[in-house]
């Protein structure tokens, strides 16, 4: 399959130095464009931040922050100051070309960039040529997910049907006049598109897809092949666009070239070694939405080594789950932030891992910790503290250095009843 242009390919250093020196010019961008990042970076020298450890000094900014920013100043800003444009001439002179609506609700602008969420790079990968013509099953009611297809279609030079979702019997009939060789969507969708075109004696002429939106198991995927129709997964949100992308070595996601990931220790925004599963924190390299340090919410980890299509861009692993474990105990909400700054306070600690159990009415708290010097007193301590920051009593159990799992879940909900 080809590549979407020579960024693909390009050196890792000469990747990186680029990033890193774009990075400076969207901080300062926030800064100046964006209410909310004035305030959030106020004081921040914008010109310092041009390495991966300066950028890690910045805060994480979470979607709950999004929701609750716009929330207070919807009259004033729908998007709560996030946006460096918008209609009514709020900021930059291009204004915005579409208001999305996402869960929350939240409100996500989308300015007048080709290709916006830069999803005609996962399209590429997936197969998706010049002269295609996608059948795209993403909703076009309120929130971007059809657009950001269509758009990254449109960068490609394929033509769109606009499909949406439902009325199944209505895009059998489209796909069987049109024959259109492309799918975008979901892959549940096209796990059903197959099935009833099958029951009504239809042979789809699909043959490539791009899916998102929810997990597409091995298992699906090769059903997938099975039926004639090679499956490829992206990674990508409302906020940000596309993040990361499947290609035909079927390993991992490959980084999109527009953002600067760092996978970060849940409830924190202290970055992680290669290998080790935390939240995916993105920044996005967008000047109208210039999201700095925005946590995800999900989790994943790096996947060591090369593509072997010849991209040379960071791989992920995929989407191994949510990073909010904040759960709540005999009344009281814990958070993954509470765990992560006990640990802070004892060097001794490499690790750690909040287990509750229990039942209705009888919930019980342990601390795993993995430390190469356990002792009574330690235990003790470490209790302490855990009743000092949460209000709520543990047991602290040492385990051996490397035993707790690498999952991510610094909060294990392990009782009878969620």
């Amino acid at each position: 399959m080809k590549h979407f242009d020579a960024l693909e390919t390009r050196g890792t250093q000469e990747r990186e130095a680029a990033l890193m020196a774009a990075l400076p010019a969207q901080v300062a961008n926030a800064q100046k464009n964006s209410a909310a990042f004035a305030e959030i970076l106020k004081g921040v020298d914008a010109a310092s931040i041009t390495s991966r450890r300066a950028l890690a000094q910045l805060p994480v900014t979470r979607k709950y922050e999004l929701l609750e920013r716009q929330q207070a100043q919807r009259a004033k800003d729908p998007f709560g100051g996030f946006s460096s444009i918008g209609w009514k001439g709020m900021v930059r002179s291009a204004g915005v070309k579409r208001v999305y609506q996402s869960p929350g609700p939240i409100y996500e602008p989308e300015g007048h960039a080709a290709d916006y969420w830069r999803a005609g790079r996962a399209m590429a990968a997936a197969g998706f040529e010049s002269g295609d013509l996608v059948h795209n099953c993403f909703s076009y009611h309120l929130t971007p997910g059809a657009w950001i297809m269509e758009s990254g279609a449109h960068a490609l030079g394929c033509a769109v049907i606009p499909g949406g979702v439902g009325n199944t019997e209505q895009q059998l009939a489209a796909v069987a006049d049109l024959r259109p060789h492309a799918y975008s969507g979901t892959p549940s969708f096209l796990k059903i598109l197959i099935e009833k075109a099958a029951e009504a004696g239809q042979k789809l002429s699909i043959t490539k897809a791009l899916v998102s939106g929810e997990a597409c198991p091995p298992s699906l995927r090769d059903w997938f092949m099975q039926q004639g129709v090679q499956a490829y997964q992206c990674y990508a949100t409302a906020d940000v666009g596309l993040i990361a992308y499947e290609t035909a070595a079927r390993e991992g996601l490959v980084l999109d070239e527009g953002v600067i990931v760092e996978i970060v220790r849940p409830g924190t925004g202290e970055p992680l070694p290669e290998g080790e599963v935390g939240e995916v924190v993105v920044t996005v390299l967008n000047p109208d939405y210039p999201l700095i340090r925005f946590g995800t919410g999900d989790l994943s980890a790096v996947l060591p080594g090369a593509c072997p299509t010849g991209r040379t861009n960071t791989r992920i692993k995929g989407w191994m789950g949510r990073a909010d474990q904040t759960t709540k105990v005999r009344g009281m909400f814990v958070h993954p932030g509470q765990i992560n700054e006990v640990v802070k306070r004892f060097p001794e600690i490499i690790k750690a891992r909040l287990v509750v159990t229990g039942e209705m009415a009888n919930d019980q708290m342990v601390l795993q910790v993995e430390t190469a010097s356990p002792s009574d007193a330690l235990a003790l301590k470490v209790a302490e503290a855990v009743r000092d920051v949460t209000k709520l009593r543990a047991d602290v159990r040492s385990v051996v250095p490397g035993s707790l799992p690498n999952d991510g879940k610094v909060i294990e909900d392990a009782r009878s009843y969620k």
